[in-house]
């Protein structure tokens, strides 16, 4: 069968796991103040709301704790054609949807699916690309997941405003199980994780995979050799460990990852994004916009989608702390500004537009255009930082053996904030208005300094060698200094003709590099 073996081609479809995810973020948010799902289902208070809204987030949480001992046992592809069985059959019964229990329950279903996607579809990208532009490859599965957003935002749009009764939502919803067969099909045409073969002894396997990734089909070429060799050299590593269990992410060795690959996640969503995405109809709504938030929310959509796509091109460029730090501070300083705003021209009203929900409305026309304009300079800034990096960072941090268990931990760890997060801030809009934004903004302080005292750069590394970088415990905020020694390994196989005359010393060169520079920083 033939095989796809152009990185980027298999990013674009790969990462249609991530649309998923964005499919169903707006599958909500696009409706929560439209007549014809509030008269369907009887007009939801804020906290079954928050519910329905959180309880796709609840499944992925189940999905993304599962999602590591599937991936590690049937294969990073397999995994995901079983992610998109599950998202076709829950895309199936919300289409479907008689009341909220079915309608909660056909988003639980499809978030299994996405929890699945979500934290595989990064290992699986980073697995299967060169170092070099392994931060544009995985930050792919942001961008998707914004596509998802604002195409299915754009076709719930269409819905509303041209369909009436059920049929609108029904039709949005039964739309989303179209990139479920669009991925299905397409993985039938993947290779599989060259690390996950190695992982299995199929070497052979390994090595033609990582030829027709990089050097279309030629097993000599120095670089498929030097890389067989890390993964060599992985592999033999993990195998001298015990056998893979949960608690071993905790162990002397592995708990500074963990805390890395979960808090990253953690952080991503205690940022504040959701509140853009789930309930950016609502924070228009307060600002006073009436009938334009549909339009004035993809306006934020397209915002977030550009910016993600501008900086992907040069985000292996940049250094990886220095793009969270930038992200956190900027977005710190946007949410105290709306809560500034709110609180000094806004004031208590029983509801707007009949949405018992929103209970703070701003009066002032310049204070209420300003939110706005601050809501798009935020999203502009996740978009360019937090929102790539999050899943980037996390799919590097983990060793072989633990990747598929420790990047489905961290994206569990980003699902069940997610799901506190959509289930708080409808209520927190109804009980506390402006301060919500007080709460992220102190989030936002706080993770800067986390960031900077314990997450160290892994730009420009292989992933073994990240794995060094954290053995030889350098402090994170000296690590920019210790650079990658790839290309000069790959160079001496070149003048050398062949890399087997140094394949066996190369573990120690390797290790006497980062040592060398552990002793200079």
């Amino acid at each position: 069968m033939y095989t796809i073996s152009n990185i980027y081609v298999l990013a674009a479809f790969g990462t249609i796991g991530g649309a998923l995810f964005g499919f169903d973020v707006s599958s909500m948010s696009a409706w929560i103040d439209q007549k014809q799902y509030l008269e369907y289902f009887n007009y939801p208070n804020s906290n079954l709301q928050g519910g329905i809204t959180a309880s796709m987030s609840g499944g992925s949480f189940l999905g993304a704790l599962a999602a590591g001992a599937i991936c590690d046992s049937v294969g990073r592809r397999r995994s995901l054609m079983i992610a998109s069985v599950i998202w076709i059959i829950g895309a199936a019964i919300q289409c479907s949807s008689q009341n909220v229990a079915q309608l909660i329950i056909g988003r639980l279903v499809s978030g299994l699916a996405v929890g699945i996607t979500s934290s595989q579809v990064c290992v699986y990208l980073a697995e299967l690309s060169p170092a070099h532009i392994r931060g544009r490859v995985v930050g792919i599965q942001q961008w998707a997941i914004e596509w998802g957003i604002l195409i299915m935002f754009l076709i719930a749009y269409g819905c509303a405003k041209g369909v009436e009764g059920p049929s609108a939502f029904r039709i949005a919803w039964g739309i989303q199980g179209i990139p479920g067969f669009i991925l299905l099909g397409s993985l039938f045409f993947f290779p599989e994780s060259p690390r996950w073969l190695g992982s299995k002894g199929r070497w052979q396997e390994v090595e033609n995979t990582l030829a027709l990734l990089h050097a279309k089909g030629n097993l000599d070429d120095p670089a498929v050799q030097a890389e067989l060799l890390e993964i060599r050299e992985a592999v033999t590593a993990s195998q001298n460990v015990e056998g893979v269990t949960f608690f071993g992410l905790f162990g002397k060795k592995m708990w500074r990852r963990t805390m890395c690959g979960t808090t990253v996640q953690m952080w991503q969503q205690l940022l504040g994004g959701n509140v853009a995405m789930y309930y950016i109809v609502y924070v228009f709504q307060m600002a006073g916009l009436g009938d334009q938030t549909l339009t004035s929310s993809i306006i934020q959509y397209v915002i977030f989608l550009v910016t993600t796509g501008a900086i992907l091109p040069f985000i292996d460029r940049l250094p990886r702390r220095a793009v969270l730090l930038t992200g956190s501070v900027v977005c710190c300083i946007c949410h105290f500004t709306v809560a500034a705003l709110m609180a000094s021209y806004g004031h208590h009203v029983d509801s707007i537009n009949g949405n018992t929900i929103l209970r703070w409305k701003v009066g002032n026309n310049t204070a209420a255009k300003g939110i706005i304009a601050v809501s798009y300079i935020f999203v502009g800034f996740y978009g360019f930082t937090w929102a790539p990096l999050g899943w980037v960072y996390s799919s590097e941090v983990f060793p072989l053996k633990y990747r598929a268990q420790g990047v489905g931990l961290s994206a569990a760890t980003n699902w069940i904030f997610n799901f506190a997060i959509a289930y708080f801030v409808a209520p927190a809009f109804t009980n506390i208005q402006w301060r919500t934004y007080i709460i992220f903004g102190v989030f936002c302080f706080a993770m800067t300094f986390h960031i900077f005292f314990t997450y160290p750069e892994t730009s420009s590394k292989t992933l073994e060698e990240i794995d060094i970088l954290f053995d030889a415990n350098i402090p994170p905020w000296k690590s920019n200094q210790v650079k990658s020694r790839f290309g000069e390994r790959v160079e001496t196989a070149v003048r050398k003709g062949s890399i087997t005359e140094h394949v066996e010393n190369e573990a120690e060169k390797k290790s006497n590099d980062f040592a060398v520079q552990k002793e200079s920083v």
